[in-house]
């Protein structure tokens, strides 16, 4: 476990650091589950991460990640995450209209927010008012949190891995990535551009929101641009969720869940066929290289939280989040290990077609 700091010592590895790529999920305050996840992959000190392709909360885990490697590599990436995740936690108790009242602690149980009047009540007046209506300063606290803990200006100057942010072109639909010195501020505020709460996002002429709706994460920009035949995806949104949804809150989740994952699914669809292709020898390996995907999650833990937990940032459920995060890479690691750079660990064909 962390330590009070966040952080804990890590050993040096006894086996062969081996590289891999990382597509990192959205998913609101459940993203500190992707937190943990990193937490405990950099600790390990096995895997050497080429690239990362994420979107909207998965955006700011992996500016953060990538600044902190370029600042100090695994051990100050670790700390970065800690003190960012920290900071957004200290934020939220001031300026999030989602936050509990102090005598809800007491009175409910849980991390969902289903019953607090702070979030019914922002609930329904999102419903009737757009954030051009109640926030027609375009107030974002989340600017200020990502301007204090990245600079991005020596981020684009030196990066330390691949980095790829994924955004929606709102006028054409389109995915937007950016990468290279496309990566700023405003590429990852539009990343995470929830159109319920924030303002679009302009950058050179275009308009953006959160890159959830066409790729959570895209998958190809690691296939392209990256070495490693290795992309360890770290889902946030459930795939499976047994039963009928009932109640209003209940539909509303799996909606979102079901659109969150669908471009990420018909990316692994393609990934399947193409690797069955390889595999019967209809392609010549040197045309296309054959994607070793795996994947880290956690549908128990999140089939247990409500959409209304999304907007949670209590440090105490961040630090529940991160835990179950880094409970999961470690037994991941644990299993799969031996298998990077062997085999996929995920059956695309059972999962996926």
């Amino acid at each position: 476990m962390p330590t009070d700091s966040g952080v804990q010592e890590s050993g040096q590895p006894s086996q062969a650091v081996k590289p891999v790529t990382l597509a990192l999920q959205g998913g609101g305050a459940h993203g500190a589950f992707a937190w943990g996840v990193l937490d405990r992959l950099l600790e390990d000190g096995r895997l050497a991460i080429e690239g990362v392709s994420a979107t909207s909360a998965g955006a700011m885990n992996a500016a953060v990640l990538a600044y902190g490697l370029l600042q100090g590599g695994p051990p100050r990436a670790r700390t970065a995450l800690h003190d960012f995740w920290r900071d957004i936690a200290s934020t939220a108790r001031v300026h999030s209209p989602f936050r509990k009242l102090p005598w809800e602690y007491w009175l409910s149980s849980g991390y969902g927010l289903d019953y607090s009047p702070m979030y019914l009540l922002t609930d329904i007046t999102l419903r009737v008012l757009s954030p051009y209506q109640f926030n027609p300063l375009n107030f974002n606290p989340l600017r200020d949190v990502l301007a204090r803990h990245v600079d991005f200006d020596a981020l684009n100057q030196r990066c330390p891995i691949q980095l790829y942010l994924c955004a929606t072109n709102i006028e054409n639909g389109k995915i937007r990535v950016f990468s290279r010195d496309d990566i700023s501020l405003k590429a990852v505020l539009a990343s995470a551009c929830l159109p319920f709460l924030f303002q679009a996002v302009e950058i050179d002429g275009e308009h953006y929101w959160d890159g959830g709706y066409v790729g959570n994460p895209a998958i190809f920009p690691l296939i392209y641009n990256c070495g490693a035949r290795d992309v360890v995806i770290v889902h946030i949104n459930p795939i499976v969720r047994k039963g009928v949804p009932k109640t209003a809150a209940e539909i509303l989740n799996r909606i979102n869940e079901v659109s969150f994952n669908s471009s990420l699914i018909r990316e692994l669809r393609a990934i399947s066929f193409v690797t069955r292709l390889i595999q019967d020898g209809k392609v010549r390996g040197g045309d296309m290289k054959e994607m070793l995907i795996h994947s880290i999650r956690s549908d128990q833990t999140m089939m247990a939280l409500g959409v209304s937990s999304k907007l949670n940032a209590d440090w105490d459920f961040l630090c529940y989040l991160r835990d179950q995060g880094r409970d999961q890479a470690g037994r991941w690691l644990q299993q799969n290990y031996d298998a990077i750079g062997e085999r996929c660990t995920v059956d695309l064909q059972q999962e996926f077609l």
